[in-house]
Formats: structure tokens, C-alpha cells, sequence
């Protein structure tokens, strides 16, 4: 089993192949405030890259053979880098180890007294940033990996003590098995990663299996409403945590209301009444990552009213329905959905507290799922007024031709659907269309946001 710790000298120099990308830049920067040197290299430049390099990293602008020093004791590599990359295999003929991110970010966990795993399917970067609200303006000072940038912490990252790491946990390819948090929140489970995963049953075992890494003194904290957790919960020996809405749980949330631009319910503890809570964020599925996040404080002994206040407080992580402005009387929007679960509950909550029209403006993430998720990608647009879909984004994928946005547009049901495949094109479309009081929110887990971005741009340079 690979271990790292950050005290040792065994490995002090370590090179992260595909550093720019916002899982990785997290373990880089914590490595390089602890006197570690740090190297690394992405496809291009970026914010992040310029913050590693104003931090002490050395980055290469491309993957190349010559980026590999043999002065590197550890080479750690991101699940979008293939084996075959050329780093990888230069690395390997000269002896170097090589670790994927999973498994390094396993071992780093351990190097702290507590760790907390947010992980599900859905959710684990608006739970992990809400956590992390709460937990930062108490005396619990924690490190924060975080899946997307938060305001509050100045990125994804926030440097803090050794004594509790908070971070998300993904299940692609397995990887939460490579992780023993001493608090594991299990938000969800869902039909997703179909690259990997062989079934649901799959992806199911997997989160059991999970489950089983806790030790008698851990914390399992669950969605009481998810129709799997009773194999999870049967597989674990540790302390079980529930939360939910329909269920009676350890943690819930009745009472529920909307408005514009918040959430408010009565909290129960236990099925006693606790406190009312608010948040800046709407729908469904919000209240069970503001309960997960609840939970996860409790155990902490953080009190009710410093929980209820830094929610009230709580701004939001970027690209998770996120407000960019507006365009004339046209509310933008822009949220990182790209599974079809997720885009219709987001288009439910919207819905719901939207008088206009909605124009929802999806791009398809990997070739791949949009060919596994088809059929319920077909449905998950209904609460739309029209949804323009543009080309599938390949992510780390190669299109073999087996499916186009134009198929999926053929097949969304109830909601006026069309295919645009430039930005230009969409831009121009809803400048055409677009009436007063209509909203715009562009999904996906691409580079769709700039979307939006453009758009405010127009009415910018209008003003």
C-alpha cells in the first residue's frame, strides 16, 4: 500500500501530470506551503497555473518527455491522463514512482487527525463548500480540497491545520475505495461514470464497499431517502449518521419553502425541533446537502446558531447555479449540470420560482454518457421552454461517431429542442429571441459558461 508522509524526506520533489486541472492544483499547493518542491504540467495556461507558479511551482505548458527530471522522487497523474501519456512513460523508464491522484490524496488524508470524504453522485461540491462555510468560522480550522472555487476560501483550496482535511470524494473509476475517511457523507447514489462502471448494481457494490473502510469510531452520514442505503448502511461498521426529507432521520427537514433565491425549512434533530433554517440556494435537492452539511457539523459539536448563520451567510460556489448578471431584463445563470438528474431538478427549482420563459442551454459532457444516459437526457429537459444544444464536449474521450447532439435533440420530449453548434450561433439566436423577464442558464461541465459570459459582454458594451 503506498503511503506518504509529509514529514519524511522520502518524497520531497514530486511532478503532477495534468497540474492545472482543479483537483490536482489543491494537493500541489498543499505540498508546496509544506516545503515540498513542486513541478507540473497541463495542456495550457490558466489562473491556476499562474497561481502554482506565483506559489513556487515550476509548469510546463504541454506534455513532453523532456519535463521529466530524474531528480523527481514521485510522479502523481490525474484520471484524464492516459496511460500511454509520454510523461508517464518516460517517468516509468527511468525508474520514478508513479501514483495516480486517488491513491496520493488516500495517503495525504492520513496525514491528518480527522478527514472528511463528501462523495455521491450528485452535490459533493456545493455540500463540501458549505461545510466548509461553516466549519472555517469555527476553531476546528481545517484544510479544504474543494471541486470548485469558493470566494469565501479565495479558490478551491484553504490551508489549515493538520488536524481535519475536508474533501470531495469521486467514484469514478473506484477511487473512493482508495480513501478511509474517519467521516465518509454518502449524498447519493446514481446512474453515472457508464465508462467504468458496468451497472448500477456496480455502482452500488462500489459504495459498500466504501462503506466497509470505516472502522467502529467513524462516521457514515447517509441519505435516509436514497433507495440503496439500506445495502450501504448493512455493510458498515461505523457510527451511522441519516439524513432526509421523506424519511423520518437523524437529520431532517420539513416545512419546506421557496422563494426567488433561497431555501428556508424547520430543521428536526432526532424528530425534535431544532431551528429554522435559510440559505441562498433553491430546490429539493439543495435542502439534502444543506442537511449532509448539518450533519457533519453536529458531529463536530459546532452549535445550531453558528450552523444557521454561516448558511444564511453562504455565497455559493461558482458554476453551481450561479448568477453572472443580467442581459437587459434577462436573468443569466450557470450551473456545472451535465447529468440528466441533475439538469431536472435544477430546471424544477427554477421553474418554480421563474415567471418567464426558461431557455436552457445545455452542452453534453463526454460522448459516452450522453449515449449511456440517452433516454433519460430525452426527458430531463421538460421544465424548459426551449433548450439549445450544442456539441458534445470530449473531455478525455475520442468521438467514434455512435452519437451527436443532433440525435439528442430528436429525442427531447415536451420542450422545443434545437442543435447550434458554435457559441456565436447560440449568442446570436438568444439576442434574436430573448423577451423581458425570460431567463437564461447554461449547463454542463464544459466551457459552456463562457456562454453567458459573452452574452453579458454584448449588453456591457451596449451600456
Amino acid at each position: 500500500m503506498f503511503e506518504f508522509n509529509m514529514d519524511s524526506n522520502k518524497y520531497t520533489n514530486i511532478h503532477f501530470v495534468g497540474i492545472g486541472g482543479i483537483s490536482m492544483s489543491g494537493l500541489a499547493e498543499i505540498l508546496l506551503t509544506n516545503s515540498h518542491k513542486v513541478s507540473g504540467s497541463d495542456s495550457k495556461d490558466s489562473k491556476i497555473v499562474k497561481r502554482l507558479r506565483d506559489l513556487g511551482a515550476e509548469v510546463f505548458i504541454g506534455h513532453k518527455q523532456d519535463n521529466i527530471s530524474e531528480d523527481f522522487d514521485l510522479i502523481v497523474y490525474t484520471d484524464a491522463i492516459s496511460t500511454d501519456n509520454i510523461e508517464l512513460l518516460e517517468a516509468k523508464n527511468r525508474g520514478i514512482d508513479i501514483i495516480d491522484r486517488a491513491t496520493f490524496l488516500g495517503a495525504l488524508m492520513k496525514n491528518y487527525t480527522d478527514s472528511i470524504a463528501v462523495s455521491g453522485t450528485h452535490g459533493k461540491t456545493t455540500t463540501t463548500s458549505m461545510l466548509s462555510s461553516i466549519l472555517n468560522n469555527t476553531d476546528i480550522n481545517p484544510t479544504i480540497l474543494l471541486g470548485g472555487q469558493l470566494e469565501e476560501i479565495g479558490g478551491n483550496v484553504r490551508l489549515g491545520s493538520r488536524e481535519c482535511i475536508l474533501t470531495e470524494a469521486c467514484e469514478y473509476k473506484g477511487n473512493i475505495l482508495k480513501y478511509f475517511p474517519s467521516i465518509a457523507i454518502i449524498l447519493n447514489i446514481d446512474e453515472d461514470h457508464l465508462d467504468f462502471f458496468k451497472s448500477m448494481d456496480h455502482i452500488v457494490e462500489t459504495f459498500a464497499s466504501y462503506s466497509e473502510n470505516l472502522k467502529e469510531e467513524d462516521y457514515l452520514i447517509i441519505n435516509n431517502d436514497d433507495i440503496n442505503k439500506d445495502i450501504i448502511i448493512n455493510r458498515t461498521k461505523g457510527k451511522v449518521v441519516t439524513f432526509g426529507i421523506d424519511t423520518i432521520s437523524n437529520f431532517s427537514a420539513r416545512n419546506i419553502s421557496y422563494d426567488n433565491n433561497s431555501t428556508k425549512f424547520d430543521l428536526y434533530i432526532d424528530n425534535n425541533y431544532k431551528s429554522s433554517i435559510k440559505v441562498n440556494l433553491i430546490g429539493k435537492h439543495n435542502v439534502y446537502n444543506i442537511l449532509a452539511s448539518i450533519a457533519a457539523s453536529s458531529i463536530y459539536g459546532v452549535d445550531i446558531n453558528t450552523i444557521r448563520e454561516n448558511l444564511a451567510n453562504y455565497s455559493g460556489v461558482q458554476r453551481r447555479l450561479e448568477f453572472k448578471g443580467y442581459y437587459k431584463n434577462v436573468k443569466i445563470l450557470d450551473d456545472y449540470a451535465h447529468h440528466p438528474t441533475e439538469i431536472k431538478v435544477t430546471l424544477d427549482a427554477i421553474r418554480k420560482s421563474t415567471e418567464g420563459r426558461i431557455f436552457c442551454v445545455f452542452q453534453p459532457h463526454t460522448f459516452t454518457r450522453t449515449q449511456k444516459l440517452f433516454n433519460s437526457f430525452s426527458s430531463a429537459f421538460i421544465n424548459a421552454d426551449i433548450a439549445i444544444i450544442t456539441d458534445i464536449y470530449a473531455a478525455r474521450e475520442l468521438d467514434d461517431g455512435s452519437v451527436h447532439s443532433k440525435d439528442l435533440v430528436n429525442a427531447i420530449k415536451n420542450t422545443k429542442a434545437i442543435y447550434l453548434n458554435s457559441f456565436e450561433d447560440i449568442k446570436n439566436y438568444l439576442i434574436d429571441n430573448l423577451k423581458p423577464n425570460d431567463l437564461v442558464i447554461t449547463m454542463g461541465a464544459g466551457n459552456i459558461n463562457e456562454l453567458g459570459e459573452s452574452l453579458l459582454e454584448v449588453e456591457s458594451t451596449a451600456v
